[in-house]
Formats: structure tokens, sequence, C-alpha cells
């Protein structure tokens, strides 16, 4: 198993717009990571909170993020500006981008109900422009423009 942070302090970040990433945290000496949407997934805990393998997001030439939706902060009592207590580890897979993994996006971004509301030829467009991009970078920001849209309809 290797750890990305064991019990390192780090914080939780707010930056609204970011769809899912709006509270995230962000993981030091990440950069070099290299693995599609998908394959990159952590597994560890947050203040003592157990998370079981949720993606790791690389934005550009930045260290990579982890999403702490709203089930995370409600368990931990924490909000962004806060520091957290964060131990995780990479876990591997040679997985590309899935159509579960992008509607558990989706969901978790509070934008899957929006999304099921399409025609279902919207929906299988928009599923298939997410996955059938081989750059992580551009499928990344492919799926928060896609939950930006969203989340104004």
């Amino acid at each position: 198993m290797e750890y990305l942070v064991k019990d390192e302090k780090l914080e939780l970040k707010y930056e609204p717009g970011k769809g899912a990433w709006t509270y995230h945290i962000q993981i030091p000496n990440t950069k070099h990571i290299v693995g599609k949407w998908g394959s990159m997934k952590v597994s560890g805990t947050i203040d003592n909170y157990k998370i079981e393998s949720i993606n790791l997001a690389k934005l550009g030439d930045e260290d990579k993020l982890i999403s702490i939706n709203a089930n995370i902060r409600k368990a931990i009592n924490k909000s962004g500006g806060d520091t957290v207590t964060v131990t995780i580890y990479l876990l591997t897979s040679n997985q590309q981008i899935t159509e579960k993994e992008v509607l558990e996006t989706f969901k978790d971004s509070g934008v899957v109900k929006s999304f099921k509301q399409l025609a279902e030829y919207e929906q299988n467009e928009i599923i298939g422009k997410i996955t059938s991009v081989k750059s992580e970078d551009k499928q990344v920001k492919m799926i928060l423009k896609y939950i930006d849209q969203l989340s104004k309809k």
C-alpha cells in the first residue's frame, strides 16, 4: 500500500464553481502520479472517517485533489477553511472512465436529476463525449463543464 499522506494536517478548501470539487483537499506531492480519470482512486481516512475508492482528480500541472462531498463534511463536522487529518493511499486500477463514474460524479455534484431529465439521446451524447476523450485533463474539464451547465437547469 502506497500512502500519499499519513496523518497529515491539510486544509479542506472551498472554491465555488468547481462542481464536485467545490469542497476539496489538495494532496501534496502528487503531481507525478499519472493516470486517466477514474483510474486514480484513493482510500483512507479524513478525521478518522473512512473513505473508500474516491477519485483523485488532476487539474492542470498541480497536485491532485479529492472531492469532499456533503456526506463526508457532515460526518466530520467540517467545512471550507477547516483543517482535517488525512491518511490516504493510492488504489491501483487500469480502468478508463466509465458511465457509472460519470453518473456518480453528477450525483455527488447534485446535478444527476437535471441530467436524467434530458432526452436519452442527449444523455448518451454527454456520456459518449466524456468517455471518448483521451486526455485526462480534457475529460475532467469536460465533466466540470457539464456539471456547471446542468446546475443551471
